[in-house]
């Protein structure tokens, strides 16, 4: 057992959970815009919303959207890279809204991270890729509000947001409390028409996070029992005939919420570094690269290797496969570098010496299974 190093966790403040919960937000919104309407900063709200919306013509009245606000719709097919952070928040600030009253973060992961990295740009200046890292960010961002449509990530719920630095090919956080959002609203009716191979896939970052903080050697009591108890709701979720029942979602958010809470007082394992890979290299969005990953890891992970692949074939679910087969030495070299920066969470899964165990040719090898 290793000694994490976190000593002093942030969690969201406050936060709504159960259906119609949405409903909460003009309220909360109304005390935001009443509190700086009379102050030096505006008075409007910046929305991230998720593209999925776009279509949606009642969006605006759901998200209580009132003249004087903006909304942004986020293109969630491309995971959010510094580049694209940095011109959201140029373009906020050329278009007025360098301070808002608040930044309201609606959709899966990607959205949510974009939020977070905007709320905390917009008061610490800069450049996203000067605040990749560790408690780099020194000022509280703007007040940021977090409303997951889809559940798994633990996005709602982690003090980080990550992002690819395309420049040097790292895909790393802003890790910081400030990062943490202030209000989340949790409502499982927003994840009734995610379509099922989603749903699944990333209701599994959920599971994967656990079952890597729970294997490895950092270890804390809150961030076991945060990690165990999400386990035992993916169990109830994904082990039904169906996933998708009322219920099921509203289990599949809290699990989602108690994983990002569990993976902010400990680290993730051999999963995440591969699937960063994944991403980084051949574009794969995070949670279903997680789920190709998981073709590899028996070694690493066996009862759990048995458990997920048992709820895949119980959802009916099917996992991309071959996605590295046509790679040559070279995109082999960048998917072993691109694992084997994660130094951290490969400690934790496999100890100081973990280089030792992942040479060139057993990273290839767990690729080419995938």
């Amino acid at each position: 057992m290793l000694d994490t190093g976190v000593k002093l966790v942030r969690n969201v403040s406050r936060y709504n959970i159960g259906p119609s919960s949405l409903q909460e937000l003009a309220p909360l919104l109304g005390v935001l815009r009443t509190t700086l309407r009379t102050g030096k900063q505006h008075s409007g709200v910046v929305f991230l919303v998720d593209r999925y919306f776009q279509e949606d013509q009642s969006i605006k009245k759901k998200v209580s959207f009132t003249e004087g606000d903006t909304l942004r719709f986020i293109d969630s097919r491309d995971e959010p890279t510094t580049d694209s952070i940095d011109q959201l928040v140029a373009d906020l600030r050329n278009s007025g809204y360098g301070s808002p009253a608040g930044v309201v973060g609606m959709g899966g992961g990607t959205t949510m991270d974009c939020a977070k990295a905007v709320s905390n740009l917009l008061t610490n200046g800069g450049r996203a890729s000067d605040y990749q890292g560790w408690d780099l960010v020194r000022i509280p961002g703007t007040f940021k509000i977090g409303i997951p449509t889809i559940s798994g990530t633990g996005a709602e719920a982690t003090r980080t947001c990550v992002m690819t630095n395309r420049a040097t090919g790292l895909k790393l956080g802003m890790n910081s409390d400030f990062t943490v959002f202030d209000h989340v609203i949790l409502d499982p009716d927003l994840s009734a028409t995610v379509p099922r191979d989603q749903y699944f896939y990333t209701g599994m970052d959920a599971y994967i996070h656990c079952v890597e903080a729970l294997s490895g050697s950092y270890r804390n009591a809150i961030g076991d029992a945060y990690s165990r108890e999400t386990i035992n709701l993916c169990r109830q979720v994904f082990l039904d005939d169906d996933m998708m029942t009322a219920a099921n979602r509203e289990r599949l958010m809290v699990a989602s919420y108690l994983g990002g809470c569990a993976i902010a007082t400990s680290y993730v394992g051999v999963v995440h570094p591969l699937s960063a890979a994944l991403s980084v290299v051949l574009g794969l969005h995070h949670c279903v690269a997680n789920c190709i990953v998981m073709r590899a890891v028996q070694e690493f992970y066996p009862s759990a290797f048995s458990e997920f692949w048992k709820m895949a074939e119980c959802q009916g679910i099917s996992v991309p496969i071959g996605v590295c087969l046509d790679m040559d030495d070279k995109g082999y070299r960048a998917l072993y570098e691109a694992t084997l920066m994660h130094e951290k969470p490969l400690t934790n899964a496999l100890g100081s010496k973990f280089r030792e165990a992942l040479s060139f040719e057993k990273v290839v090898e767990l690729f080419r299974r995938m």
